[in-house]
C-alpha cells in the first residue's frame, strides 16, 4: 500500500516544496521502499511506495512519453493487462507497474478513466497541456484518500493518502467520496462508479444463484493473487476469512502444478522446492501462465488473547487447509500501550474501529517483520450478507436491503479504513476478495428475502451454503462444517473478550463522571455516550485539530438501543451461547 501527496495550484510551488516533502515523509509508513516527487508547473505529486507488483521499474510518479501528464496512485489495478492488450491508440509503457494503464486510459477517455479500472486505487493526475489535475478513488474506498482547502489559498487543492499529511496546512477537509472523479477544471466531484444496486430503495427480486456466488468469490480470490512478492491470509478462524484462506490456497496449490507443468527445463529445480512451497510463476488475466513471478507458500496469521476464540479457530483451519499457520498472542497491557499510535494512524475515534485495529495493527507489525508485503482479508461480507448479528431484528426485507447497502457504501469510513490503516502503519498492504465490483453485483442484487435469517436460517446463510459441499461426495470441501457453519464473532470479540472489557475498565480510569457531563465546546453535537468513545476522543484530539473530526463517521448498530457496538452485546449472541452452553 502506497502514500500519496499532491498539491494543485500552488502560488509558489518551488518554496512549497520542501513542505511537500515533509508532509509526504508522513506518510512513508505506508511506501516504505521508495520516495519520488515531481513539479510541474504549479502542481507537485510526491509519492512513497510499496513496491508489489513491477518491483524493479515502478517508481513513481509516473509520466507519458513527453512528460505531458504525471500520475500518482496508490493501490493495485487487476485488469491492468487487458487494458494494455485493450487499448485504442498504441502506447509505449515505460514500466511493468500495474498502475502505468491509468494515464493512457485518461489520454482515451478523460475523467471516465476509473470506469475501466478493476482494482482498488486512488490517484491524483496532473496534465500539463490542460493544467488539470483530476483525482479518484476507487468504488469502495478500499484505499484511503482526502482532500483539502485552505481558506489563505481558495484556488489551491490538496490531497493525500492520510489526514495528517494536510490538517496543518489545510483548514476544510474532506474524506474523498469513493466511487467519484474529481476535476479541478471544473471542480466538480462526479460519480463514476453506477452499479444497479447503487439505490437501496429499489428491492431486488434476483433468484438465488449458490454457484454464481461461489464462482465470482473465487475468480475475486485468484486476481487478488497478482504479486510478485511474498503474501499471506488473515485468518480468524471466522466464515469470511476462512473461506478467503481455502480459496486461495486452492488456488496457490493449482498454480504450482501449473508452473512445475509449464517449467520444462526448471522442473526438476521446482520440485525439489515443491514442499517448501516455493516456485516460479506468472499468471495472465485470462488465467493462462505469463511473466514470471514468485510463488510462496501461502502463510496463515491470527491474533488473540491467550486463549482466544479466534486463535483456537484458526489453528483449526490452517491444520484443515495445510497453510503455514502463524499464531500471535498479545496481552491486555500490549493493546493499551498502542492504542495512542492505533488512533494516530487510523484517524479516527470511532469505538468499534479502534477495539478492532488494535490486534491487527499489533499484528501487521510481526506480519511485515517476517517478510510477507500483502495479505488477504475478509471485510465486506457481513456488509453485503447482513451477517451482524443485530440483523436478526430487522423488520422487513426492505429495511434488510436499504441496511446492507447504507452499511456498503460506508465502509470506507469503518472497515476499509481499518484494513487499510492498520497495515499500511507497517507497510504492509492488505486486499479484500468480498469487495470486488463482480461479486459485489452478484451479491448485493439477489432478493434480499434469502439474505434474512430466521429459525431455519444462520446469519450469512447463503454464503455458508455456496461452499457447502456436503451434497457431493465426490467433492473437496472447502472448510470444516464447524467452521463454515460457526455462529458470527466480530473481530474485536473474537481476539478475546477480555480485551474489550480491559477497553471499558481503563476507560473509566481515564474519563471521569465530571468529564461527561461537560465535553468540549468545540466537540459540537458530536459528544462521546460512553466512557471508553470520550477516551478515544482525547487521544484523537491529540493528534488532530478540530477541524479534522468532520471526516469521522462513529459506527452504531441499527434497530437497536444499545450503546456498545459489540455484536457480544447484542441479545442474540448470548441467546446463542448460553444454549450452546
Amino acid at each position: 500500500m502506497c502514500g500519496i501527496f499532491a498539491c494543485h495550484c500552488h502560488p509558489d510551488v518551488q518554496k512549497f516544496k520542501p513542505t511537500a516533502l515533509k508532509l509526504a515523509k508522513q506518510i512513508r509508513h505506508r511506501g516504505p521502499d521508495w520516495s519520488g516527487s515531481v513539479i510541474c508547473k504549479n502542481t507537485i505529486l510526491c509519492h512513497e511506495r510499496l513496491s508489489i507488483v513491477g518491483v524493479e521499474s515502478g517508481a513513481q510518479p509516473l509520466t507519458n512519453a513527453d512528460e505531458t501528464i504525471i500520475l500518482a496512485v496508490n493501490g493495485e489495478i487487476y485488469n491492468h493487462r487487458l487494458i494494455r492488450k485493450n487499448l485504442k491508440t498504441p502506447y509505449h509503457f515505460k514500466t511493468a507497474s500495474d498502475c502505468e494503464v491509468i494515464i493512457p486510459l485518461y489520454m482515451e477517455y478523460g475523467v471516465d478513466a476509473p470506469k475501466y479500472l478493476d482494482g482498488m486505487f486512488s490517484f491524483v493526475l496532473y496534465d500539463k497541456n490542460l493544467d488539470r489535475t483530476i483525482a479518484a478513488r476507487d468504488p469502495i474506498g478500499i484505499t484511503t484518500l482526502y482532500q483539502g482547502w485552505s481558506s489563505k489559498e481558495p484556488n489551491t487543492s490538496y490531497f493525500a493518502s492520510e489526514l495528517k499529511c494536510l490538517h496543518t496546512v489545510c483548514d476544510n477537509i474532506r474524506s474523498f467520496p469513493p466511487g467519484h472523479v474529481y476535476d479541478t477544471k471544473t471542480n466538480e466531484t462526479i460519480r463514476y462508479f453506477e452499479p444497479s444496486w447503487w439505490d437501496g430503495s429499489k428491492i431486488p427480486e434476483t433468484p438465488l444463484d449458490l454457484k454464481a456466488v461461489r464462482e465470482t468469490l473465487e475468480k475475486s480470490v485468484r486476481k487478488r493473487l497478482m504479486a510478485e512478492v511474498p503474501y499471506g491470509v488473515l485468518l480468524s478462524g471466522g466464515l469470511d476469512s476462512s473461506l478467503v484462506a481455502s480459496i486461495a490456497q486452492r488456488e496457490t496449490l493449482r498454480l504450482k502444478k501449473a508452473a512445475l507443468a509449464a517449467a520444462n527445463g526448471t522442473a526438476t529445480e521446482l520440485s525439489d522446492n515443491a514442499d517448501k512451497g516455493e516456485g516460479l510463476v506468472g499468471i495472465d488475466d485470462d488465467n493462462t501462465l505469463s511473466t514470471v513471478t514468485y510463488l510462496p507458500q501461502l502463510n496463515s496469521f491470527s491474533i488473540g488473547l491467550p486463549g482466544s476464540p479466534d486463535n483456537e479457530a484458526a489453528l483449526k483451519v490452517a491444520k484443515f487447509l495445510g497453510t503455514k499457520h502463524h499464531v500471535m498472542t498479545f496481552t491486555v497491557e500490549d493493546g493499551l500501550n498502542a492504542l495512542s499510535d492505533v488512533i494516530y494512524h487510523l484517524e479516527t475515534y470511532d469505538v468499534t474501529t479502534i477495539r478492532a485495529s488494535t490486534p491487527m495493527y499489533l499484528l501487521s507489525r510481526k506480519i511485515k517483520a517476517m517478510g510477507v508485503k500483502m495479505v488477504l482479508s475478509g471485510e465486506g461480507s457481513d456488509e453485503i450478507f447482513g451477517g451482524y448479528l443485530y440483523f436478526h431484528a430487522a423488520p422487513d426485507k426492505k429495511a434488510f436491503h436499504e441496511e446492507t447497502v447504507r452499511r456498503v457504501k460506508n465502509l470506507h469510513l469503518s472497515d476499509c479504513l481499518r484494513a487499510n490503516k492498520s497495515t499500511s502503519a507497517w507497510g504492509l498492504e492488505a486486499r479484500v476478495p468480498f469487495l470486488d465490483k463482480e461479486f459485489l453485483e452478484t451479491c448485493m442484487n439477489i432478493d434480499p428475502q434469502e439474505k434474512m435469517i430466521t429459525k431455519d436460517r444462520i446469519e450469512k446463510w447463503i454464503l455458508r451454503k455456496a461452499f457447502d459441499t456436503s451434497d457431493d461426495p465426490s467433492a473437496e470441501p472447502y472448510l470444516p462444517d464447524e467452521i463454515l457453519w460457526r455462529q458470527k464473532e466480530q473481530f474485536s470479540d473474537g481476539v478475546g473478550y477480555g480485551w474489550i472489557d480491559a477497553l471499558k475498565d481503563n476507560a473509566e480510569i481515564h474519563v471521569t463522571d465530571e468529564m461527561m457531563k461537560n465535553p468540549k465546546a468545540e466537540w459540537g453535537d458530536d459528544i462521546p455516550d460512553t466512557k471508553e468513545a470520550y477516551w478515544y476522543r482525547l487521544m484523537f484530539d491529540e493528534h488532530f485539530p478540530p477541524h479534522c473530526a468532520s471526516t469521522v463517521m462513529r459506527w452504531t448498530p441499527t434497530w437497536s438501543k444499545q450503546t456498545d457496538p459489540s455484536g457480544r452485546a447484542i441479545s442474540t449472541h448470548l441467546a446463542k451461547y448460553n444454549t450452546a452452553a
